[in-house]
This record gives structure tokens, C-alpha cells and sequence, in this order.
């Protein structure tokens, strides 16, 4: 044991792995349901390690948490700005209203309690579920020129508040907005009615829904045998479709089989007769129960083993090449354009979060179509509605170092007022420059190219290779700092979770009017809380919060964070 102790204390990044990797593993712990989470799991552990007193650098943290908001930052600002145009706006508003609200109360809890900086930011992050406020807080305390002893004592106090009171900030806000929400809406029945409202003037097919909303593949491909009376003097490929068209159904003729013989390039006019056998395409909903009309269905590996071809496509802002843009446009305005024939679209991505595929599902700069059929089908229509994925995996480090370095250079820049030091210092900073850089990307797509994956070790390792550092450093003060504030910042931190979920369900029905699945989503974007929307979501049985969810999501992981300087400012 001592020779690992003294491992650790010459080689400091050994502990730093070991408490990402154990803190990796708890977190996949489950309880009924219930995990400690990523951050808190590897923050606890670092605070375990904390106890051998290991010295751990800090500008390690400091590379790992910029990179992590520069990431954060570039995920979501395609959607930041998006709804800063006319029919954001009123998200905006709402996650702007409520994100003040979160300052407000949290500081008159701090102000109530008598809680200094350090607390009121743990408390702020914790509550809020909003990790980045530690560094950001971190950060703002050191240039507030406190002497060393009670600027050590403030950051040492910031990962005790924001673990004592992040439990409930998780598990609570989940529960107030999956299950409290919709009984204060107006009971579960009443919400879920309304839910299959929107879908419906959304363009839903309610009848099959059910059928699609669990399925694995979304789009299908199914073979029938012609035998319906419709067919006995022939029809085209063009009057079948069209057939299709007037009964709201959007399905495409693929392949034929005449006499033994597969057509597999379609021409509108080809001939459907009694005994032919057609091969038909599209979203299951539309697919499921064609087989009552058109005959019985084939299961034969000759007409149906033929290749699909599966894009990813990301919606582009205007471009030089084209005169227009679908970001704005709905679904429906997309499916009806002529190179979308035989194109069905599988799934639609924003900032990572599913949204439902109906024909008034409005389509945003930045959002990713996953869409499928024939390579002479997919691959135009890719190239029509933005930028296909890029096939290569590789980063653009230079745009992304240069707008972390531009971000530090003018977050750093400090303005005196009164005396009082203020910046947004180089968290802030790096946090703005990803909102602005991944914006300009979305508008310039061949430059500045950061693969999800990548994102993905940017948001998650940057994130919790800072952590660990924090619970590393503050080990030795944690047991104390919990003895000093722990039961009473726990029911503090109930207090400052609750509240502001309570006041913005409020708000988002009565004051902005938003639809029950809307209101519950825009709260939970505004409170950045993903776990909340999939437990809502599953809840209900809908997927339409996630349309409140993405605009709110964006300001108040914005807002949110740079709180981390307003509160220390605040409570100094």
C-alpha cells in the first residue's frame, strides 16, 4: 500500500486515471433506477484519492475545462442563435426568464444561509446540475484578490456544496418535471391527450403511432403480392404512389418482379398487374397494414436482399450554391421537394436530442437527418439539404485551439468598476468563442469540422479529467467542509432546485402559454436537465417535449455557467 501511495505521489496522473476510471465505473451503478452520475461519481472518488494527499498541478485542469466549454459551447450554438430569430424567440425569453429566476433565488437562499462565495456557487451548480459553475466559479474567486488562506478555503468549499446538494438536483428535478409537472397540467390523461393533439396538427398519423414510435427500424422495406381488383387493367408506378399520396401515406415503389424477372431502376411508368410482385418503402407507420389492400406479403429473400444506402446530413444555412435554406422549413416542405422521392428520413438529431418526425416538425440550422434508400437516391438528396457527414474522423485542431485562444485572450480582459474586478474570465470566454465558432461552422461546414465522437471525449474526458483534479485537490478539506455545511446546504439545495422548476412551469403556461408538452420541455431544457426529458418523455409516451427542449437548452447552458461568475460577484 505505500509503495502505490508513493506511485501515486511521484507520478500524480496515475491517480488522476484511476479516479476517472473508477469514477466511470459507480456511476454505471444503478439503484431502482437511481445513479450518483459521471461528475459526482468521479468527484467523490477524486476526494477519496484527495486523502493521500497528492500534489496535482492545475494546469492540467485549467487545459481540460476550457476545452470542455469550448465544446460545449460548439454543440450548441448552431441552436443559440437559431433561436434568437422570430419563432425562438419566445423559448428564448422563457429560458432567459427563468435562468435570472435560478440566479435570484439562489442567492437569497446563499444571503438567507449567510453563505459566502464558495458555498453560493456549490450551491448554484449543484442544485442546477451544472457542473461548469466549479471552474467558472474557481476561476472568478482568484481574481478577487483574496489573500491565500481564505481564497484556498472558498474553492476547497465549492465541490462540498455542489456534492451535497447535486443529488437531489438530479434525482428531485427529474421527478418535479416527469411526474409532479403533468399532475399540476392537469393530470397525466389530460397531458397525454394533448399530446397526441399537437402530433396530430403536427401531421401525425395517430392511428399507427404506437406502432412507430417503439420501432428499431423506422424505415422499412416490405414486399407484397399484387391481388387487389384496383390493379386488374394495370396501374403505373406514378398512379400508385400518388394513390398513396391522397391517403397521407408517403411510400415508394423500390423494385418489381414481373414474370420472375426483378426491375430494380423504377420508371414512373412501369405497369402494375394482378400477380406482380412490388417491393415498397417508407416510415413503418405508413408501411403497416398495406397488405390488406394490395395483397398478401412476400418473405423472399430475392426481391428483398438488395443494398440501402444510410446518410447523415446536416441541415446548412444559406450557401453560395443555393438560393435557399430548409432551416425554417417544416418536414412536410422538405418531403415535398421533387429529390426527395424514394428518400425516407429515419431520424432527426438536435444537439444530440431525438425530435419527432411529423410534417410540422420545423427544421433548424445545425439539425442532423439520418436519411435512407438507394445511393442514386440518398446521396443527391444529401447534398440538397445541407453537408453529407464527412467521411473522414479527424478534428480540425487548429480552428479549435485558435478559438480557445481567442476566447481565454478576451475572457481574461478585466474591467474595474468601483473597485470591484470583473470578467468573464477564460472559462466565460472559451465558452462564447464555442458558441461562436460552432455557429460559424454550421454556416461554413467545410472548415472547422469536430466529429461527434470527438465532441464526445471533449465534453466528457475535459469535463471529468477537471473534476477529478478538484476532488483530488479538495480531499483533505472535504470531510470538514462537509461536517461545516452538510445538512443544511442539502436542504438548502432542495429549496433552490424546486423553486425555480415550480415558477417556470408557472410561467411557461400562464405567462407565455406554451402547449403542457412544450412548458414541461422548455423546463427542462432551461434547467439543462437531459435525464428529466427521457424520464417526461417516457412518462407520457411522446416525444414532443423535445421541441421545447433544444432553444432552451442552448441559453440556459449558456447563461448558466457564466452564472458562476454573477453569483461569486454576488456574494462577496
Amino acid at each position: 500500500m505505500d509503495w502505490i501511495i508513493d506511485l501515486m505521489r511521484s507520478h500524480p496522473e496515475i491517480a488522476i486515471y484511476f479516479t476517472i476510471g473508477l469514477g466511470f465505473l459507480i456511476a454505471r451503478i444503478h439503484i431502482k433506477g437511481f445513479s450518483l452520475g459521471i461528475v459526482t461519481s468521479v468527484l467523490l472518488v477524486g476526494v477519496f484519492v484527495g486523502q493521500l494527499h497528492i500534489p496535482v498541478g492545475t494546469t492540467l485542469k485549467s487545459v481540460a475545462f476550457l476545452m470542455f466549454l469550448f465544446a460545449i459551447g460548439y454543440k450548441v450554438g448552431p441552436q443559440f442563435f437559431s433561436g434568437l430569430k422570430k419563432e425562438g424567440l419566445p423559448q428564448v425569453y422563457f429560458a432567459v426568464t427563468m435562468c435570472l429566476f435560478i440566479l435570484l433565488s439562489t442567492w437569497i437562499i446563499s444571503l438567507i444561509m449567510g453563505y459566502g462565495p464558495g458555498e453560493a456557487a456549490g450551491l448554484l451548480a449543484g442544485s442546477q446540475t451544472i457542473s461548469a459553475v466549479i471552474g467558472v466559479a474557481d476561476d472568478t474567486i482568484k481574481g478577487m484578490g483574496y489573500d491565500g488562506a481564505t481564497q484556498e478555503k472558498m474553492i476547497n468549499i465549492i465541490p462540498v456544496a455542489y456534492a451535497v446538494t447535486y443529488i437531489f438536483g438530479t434525482a428531485g428535478s427529474a421527478w418535479i418535471i416527469a411526474r409532479l409537472g403533468p399532475r399540476l397540467l392537469g393530470g397525466f390523461d389530460k397531458v397525454r391527450a394533448a399530446c397526441r393533439e399537437l402530433e396530430k396538427n403536427l401531421g401525425s398519423n395517430d392511428s399507427d403511432k404506437p406502432g412507430f414510435v417503439e420501432a428499431k427500424r423506422p424505415v422499412v422495406f416490405r414486399a407484397y403480392r399484387v391481388e387487389n381488383e384496383w390493379f386488374v387493367d394495370g396501374r403505373n408506378v406514378e398512379e400508385l404512389e400518388r394513390f398513396f399520396e391522397q391517403q397521407g401515406k408517403r411510400l415508394f415503389v423500390e423494385r418489381i418482379r414481373k414474370d420472375g424477372r426483378i426491375i430494380d431502376s423504377i420508371n414512373p411508368n412501369d405497369t402494375l398487374h394482378i400477380g406482380d410482385e412490388v417491393v415498397l418503402t417508407g416510415r413503418r407507420e405508413y408501411a403497416i397494414g398495406e397488405e390488406k389492400w394490395i395483397g398478401s406479403e412476400v418473405d423472399d429473400d430475392a426481391i428483398l436482399e438488395f443494398p440501402v444506402m444510410v446518410i447523415r446530413t446536416r441541415v446548412a444555412g444559406r450557401r453560395r450554391k443555393y438560393d435557399c435554406s430548409f432551416n425554417g422549413k417544416s418536414v412536410g416542405e422538405l418531403r415535398a421537394q421533387p429529390f426527395m422521392h424514394g428518400v425516407s428520413i429515419q431520424k432527426i438529431l438536435r444537439m444530440g436530442v431525438k425530435m419527432p418526425i411529423l410534417n410540422g416538425t420545423k427544421l433548424n440550422t445545425g439539425d442532423v437527418l439520418e436519411i435512407v434508400g438507394k445511393k442514386y437516391e440518398v446521396e443527391p438528396a444529401a447534398k440538397e439539404i445541407g453537408y453529407p457527414a464527412p467521411s473522414g474522423d479527424s478534428t480540425d485542431v487548429v480552428f479549435m485551439s485558435f478559438g480557445i485562444l481567442l476566447g481565454t485572450i478576451i475572457g481574461s480582459l478585466t474591467l474595474h468598476i468601483s473597485g470591484v474586478p470583473i470578467s468573464l474570465s477564460s472559462s466565460g470566454g472559451a465558452l462564447i468563442a464555442g458558441l461562436i465558432f460552432g455557429w460559424w461552422r454550421s454556416h461554413h461546414p467545410t472548415i472547422g469540422a469536430i466529429p461527434d465522437g470527438a465532441l464526445w471525449v471533449f465534453n466528457n474526458l475535459g469535463l471529468n479529467i477537471f473534476i477529478a483534479v478538484v476532488g483530488i485537490t479538495a480531499g483533505p478539506g472535504f470531510i470538514e467542509g462537509f461536517k461545516e455545511v452538510g445538512l443544511s446546504l442539502f436542504i438548502a439545495g432542495i429549496f433552490a432546485s424546486s423553486i425555480p422548476l415550480l415558477f417556470g412551469l408557472y410561467i411557461a403556461v400562464h405567462w407565455f402559454k406554451f402547449h403542457p408538452a412544450i412548458a414541461l420541455g422548455c423546463c427542462a431544457g432551461a434547467r439543462t436537465t437531459t435525464a428529466a426529458l427521457g424520464a417526461l418523455q417516457e412518462t407520457i409516451g411522446s416525444d414532443t417535449p423535445a421541441l421545447g427542449y433544444t432553444v432552451t437548452y442552448a441559453v440556459g447552458n449558456t447563461l448558466l455557467i457564466l452564472w458562476g461568475v454573477f453569483i461569486v460577484l454576488l456574494c462577496q
